[in-house]
């Protein structure tokens, strides 16, 4: 990852402490507009086209995601805050702030301007780390959420698609009755380790995938994570890790999962677990 690239500018946005108050709406139309002008197919004399597209396609993702954006205003601040520090160092500006940072080595305090380059070394590396996230996200879903195709795929133990199925969850529950956000799922998976990503497929779709971070923290919350008694959850391994007998589901709740499900006789497993944890619900209120 270039640190000097601006992604603001990329997507011909301004930069700094107004860059910082734009919305997701500006960074979608601002992408439209730019796509538009640098697509490979506009501009086929370009050699440059698709490194150029690319770049666009890459600034878009980070200041769409919430986490990496920030980091990336961080580094511009720090970045700001340097070049700041450093062309006030002339003349007797220059004297003053040099004998001020004697006096500070002299007794044993850090150099400012060191410990900013520090900072920015740390942020650059963070934001680093996020780009490769996010295009660790795209490697494994050509669009935001599961593909429909690639799941089906993966369930059938096909392989392929580059995430590893035994950290992946499927979680599903009744349509009538206590709702699931993607941050409630992370709140209650979270305590049997830590959660990479929660897909909800849609709003409809009263399901979602829930990915560990972990083989051992997937398997943990099999018959552990019920969420609300009045609309339990099911919680049933993308690809099992070990055999259904031993994925710790209650005793009076346990499914035994027969090796092959699809279509409707997998749908009409869920609905028997879901009336079994329904059951127990109300046996305990």
């Amino acid at each position: 990852m270039d640190a000097t690239v601006d992604h603001y500018t990329v997507l011909g946005l301004p930069s700094g402490e107004e860059g910082a108050n734009l919305t997701d709406k500006d960074f979608n139309k601002a992408y439209k507009s730019k796509a538009l002008k640098l697509h490979p197919d506009k501009r086929r004399g370009d050699p440059n086209a698709a490194s150029n597209f690319q770049q666009l396609r890459t600034s878009y993702d980070i200041l769409k995601d919430e986490k990496a954006r920030k980091l990336f205003d961080d580094l511009l601040r720090v970045k700001r805050d340097n070049e700041r520090r450093q062309s006030q160092r002339d003349g007797k500006r220059r004297k003053m702030v040099s004998d001020l940072e004697r006096r500070e080595r002299d007794a044993f305090s850090p150099d400012p301007a060191a410990k900013g380059r520090e900072e920015e070394d740390r942020i650059a590396k963070q934001l680093k780390d996020e780009i490769a996230r996010i295009r660790a996200l795209h490697a494994k879903k050509a669009v935001p959420g599961f593909d429909s195709k690639k799941e089906n795929t993966n369930s059938g133990g096909g392989g392929g698609g580059g995430i590893d199925e035994e950290k992946v969850l499927k979680v599903s529950w009744e349509k009538d009755g206590e709702d699931y956000s993607a941050d409630k799922l992370r709140e209650l998976f979270s305590k049997f380790g830590e959660v990479e990503d929660v897909i909800r497929r849609n709003k409809k779709k009263c399901s979602a995938f829930v990915v560990m971070a972990t083989k051992q923290g997937a398997v943990a919350t099999i018959g552990n994570v019920i969420g609300h008694l009045a609309n339990p959850l099911l919680v049933l391994p993308l690809k099992p890790a070990m055999p259904a007998e031993s994925w710790g589901s209650p005793k009076s709740v346990e499914p035994e999962v027969p090796s092959k499900l699809f279509g409707s006789g997998y749908q009409a497993f869920e609905d028997s677990v879901l009336m079994k944890l329904q059951k127990a619900a109300a046996k305990q209120k």
